[in-house]
């Protein structure tokens, strides 16, 4: 297929108005051929300039990698981090607005896979939207997944990803601004190339990309897209929420504990799993990946070792998951026996 040709042009389109029908957005959904990462740098360098202050808040490893972008441009960033296992608290954020009004700009994850996390972004963004910096939310792992209306709550600039919920191989981001955001963009001076968003919006409106785009990945989402819509999103969002209930409840039943400190705010992507401090968490996945073939997600930075990681987003079953937990719960026990003395 050509991609300067009309079929394309008729691909872009269809993926487009399914991406505005994920995001509950009533403008284009922009799609870059980036990664996760690379949207989110996108939107920042189109939306700030040097030196503008930011609050950057935090809960995980994805949440300190979108401050460290906007300080990595100019932007004098302002880091509310939360201990790991933990939500944003809403009313230190309305606190810390109150008192600093030159703020321009909130970053914040939606869900934050590192942790098994998801923050409470309605309020949060009922928040924000009462004063003028923008939202900038990563729902890399969320959107698709977990219920996330860009405009009913508020967002200024949302940002997902294609290997995520979304159920296609990485290579795509997606990226939706509100006019709030498009007007910032116009007087924005972090420096942009690739991932200047008004060349795309442009390229957009005649139905091409303003790059080479990952061609075999937009028939993948095209796809996708199709799945999504005869399932419906109120029942990919409900199969989300029951299987993630599901892995809770098992890991409970297990004997294990829950990183979440507050279960209402665990995610429904992702389950973090403390191990036992008698075991060695990282034997026992290496174990489940060579005898089982089950991944485990591992734990980052001072995690590594702590915690696993049950993925439960896009295409999968409750018995996928029962599987895994399965292994786990053998070698667990194999591994107690071992620890036994004779």
């Amino acid at each position: 297929m050509n991609h300067r040709g009309p079929e394309f042009a008729a691909l872009i389109k269809r993926v487009t108005e399914g991406l505005k029908w994920v995001f509950g957005v009533s403008s284009d959904v922009l799609a870059l051929t980036a990664s996760g990462t690379g949207g989110l740098e996108a939107a920042v360098v189109n939306t700030l300039s040097p030196g503008d202050r930011v609050l950057a808040v935090s809960i995980g490893v994805f949440g300190n990698r979108l401050a460290s972008i906007a300080e990595t441009y100019g932007a004098d960033v302002v880091r509310y981090e939360v201990e790991w296992g933990s939500a944003a608290d809403v009313d230190e954020i309305t606190r810390r607005l109150d008192a600093d009004p030159s703020f321009k700009a909130v970053l914040v994850t939606h869900n934050e896979t590192s942790t098994g996390i998801t923050n409470p972004l309605e309020a949060i963004g009922a928040v924000v939207r009462e004063r003028p910096p923008l939202l900038i939310v990563d729902g890399v792992s969320s959107v698709s997944s977990i219920p996330c209306p860009a405009e009913r709550w508020g967002i200024d600039v949302l940002v997902s990803g294609s290997q995520k919920g979304w159920m296609v191989p990485p290579g795509l981001a997606f990226l939706w601004l509100s006019e709030r955001a498009w007007e910032a963009s116009k007087k924005a001076t972090m420096p942009r190339f690739y991932l200047d968003l008004q060349r795309a919006r442009t390229s957009l409106e005649s139905a091409q990309t303003p790059w080479t785009p990952a061609m075999s990945i937009f028939y993948g989402l095209d796809r996708a897209l199709q799945s999504l819509r005869a399932e419906g999103l109120e029942n990919v969002y409900s199969r989300h929420r029951d299987v993630a209930q599901f892995t809770r409840e098992r890991v409970r039943a297990m004997g294990l504990e829950l990183l979440a400190n507050d279960e209402r705010f665990s995610s429904d992507t992702v389950t973090a799993v403390r191990w036992p401090e008698d075991v060695d968490g990282l034997a026992i996945a290496r174990l489940a990946r060579e005898e089982f073939g089950v991944v485990l997600g591992g734990g980052q930075q001072g995690l590594r070792g702590k915690i696993f990681r049950v993925g439960h987003m896009g295409y999968f079953t409750q018995e996928d998951v029962a599987e895994a937990l399965d292994i786990v719960e053998r070698l667990l026990v194999e591994n107690s026996a071992k620890s036994l003395p004779s």
